[in-house]
């Protein structure tokens, strides 16, 4: 008698693909259900997944994560101003989302253990684990714990008729939802390695981007972006509509080194078309309606959302609390943000919004609202402990 049943948080992709056979033959699960999440990557990549868990699994769930991955995990991140290490974070703000499918699933099957196919390297074994082991289930990770390369793995797909979409000479490992897509593997990971435009799917080139600019204009209200050149839409079609303009104009793409959890410098490749453009928008707009001491904090508070949310530490008791803080300065971010698309670049042309302090009369040069000698007594005292430690200092 086997082990029963193990439910895999399954792509379609090379690394997930194997681990079917593997739970079976190498650590004797007597089933193996599959869980594909649809997190807005495109309708052809989860129908590869939905048609290959069908056939190499016992049985196989598609779930829609649309949604909540919009709710709860990007709009968020807008608020938030998403960027790790200056790129906005996609990936790893879908993966708390799936494992919590993925366990709903395992309790639905009556199963004790959970699956994924991380490697040992990356940081996604640490997201799915942080949710597997919060559950109580065992975890399984084939890929991290038999050691096993990318040449190998290949191998042993064909040996198994396992149709996978990578070979030797292009072993891109490639994850995409509605955020964000990522490429990574192969060549690319020699830093001096030019990255070939074949690797690109959501964006043109810079150098072969329309040669006419294109103005949007973002309505946000409470920090989450609500409309688009003044048609409101669902969070999801908004966010699909910027992708598909952007992209044709060449914007969002990163290739960075980038410090993963574990400590290692990666080379990884990202494009991220809506998630450039909003987040500009929205930094843009929070910077006209906070005031300083707001606008100071809330960066040191972003900064820490964003290692928590890049960890994938979403239980860690510091999360709501960030965000409690996060949800009370965005209730005065309300208004529009006027913006250029051009050759890659996002330029912001104006803004306005009801909610912002900013007054024309008091700051103009032509206006006498405020009289400028009231600075006199102020300018006096300004520096003034700088002044006496350097006079003491040169004595």
């Amino acid at each position: 008698m086997g082990k029963g049943t193990v439910v895999l948080a399954y792509s379609g992709g090379l690394d997930t693909s194997i681990c079917i056979p593997l739970l079976k033959e190498e650590y004797g699960y007597d089933r193996v259900v599959t869980v594909a999440a649809d997190v807005g990557q495109r309708r052809e990549e989860i129908a590869i997944a939905e048609e290959k868990g069908k056939k190499l699994a016992d049985r196989h769930y598609t779930v829609d994560l649309i949604d909540p991955f919009v709710d709860r995990c990007l709009m968020p991140s807008i608020k938030a101003n998403g960027l790790y290490e200056g790129y906005p974070m996609g990936t790893s703000l879908a993966r708390p989302v799936i494992a919590e499918a993925v366990v709903e699933i395992a309790k639905k099957e009556g199963a004790n253990a959970v699956a994924h196919g991380c490697t040992g390297k990356g940081n996604d074994q640490l997201r799915f684990d942080v949710v597997f082991r919060a559950a109580g289930l065992d975890v399984v990770a084939p890929i991290r714990e038999r050691n096993m390369t990318r040449e190998w793995e290949i191998g042993y797909a064909k040996e198994h008729g396992i149709p996978i979409p990578v070979d030797k000479e292009k072993p891109w490992s490639i994850d995409e939802n509605l955020w964000s897509r990522s490429i990574e593997g192969g060549k690319l990971e020699d830093p001096a390695f030019h990255p070939p435009e074949e690797i690109y799917a959501w964006t043109v080139s810079p150098l072969a981007a329309p040669d006419e600019p294109q103005m949007l204009t973002i309505t946000f209200e409470a920090g989450i972006p609500v409309a688009l050149d003044g048609k409101r839409m669902k969070g999801a079609d908004l966010i699909r509509t910027v992708n598909q303009i952007a992209g044709r104009h060449g914007i969002g793409r990163n290739d960075m080194m980038e410090n993963r959890v574990l400590g290692i410098k990666a080379r990884e490749i990202y494009e991220h078309p809506a998630a450039t453009v909003l987040l500009a928008a929205h930094a843009d707009l929070e910077r006209f309606v906070l005031t300083r001491e707001e606008f100071a904090f809330k960066q040191s508070v972003d900064a820490k959302w964003a290692q928590l949310a890049y960890y994938g530490l979403i239980y860690e008791p510091l999360w709501d609390a960030l965000n409690a803080f996060i949800d009370t300065t965005q209730k005065r971010v309300n208004g529009t943000v006027d913006l250029r698309l051009f050759k890659g670049s996002v330029v912001v042309l104006g803004r306005s919004s009801p909610d912002s302090f900013y007054s024309i009369d008091v700051v103009s040069f032509d206006s006498t609202t405020i009289d400028q000698t009231d600075a006199i007594g102020f300018s006096r005292y300004y520096g003034l402990q700088a002044r006496m430690v350097r006079k003491k200092s040169f004595k």
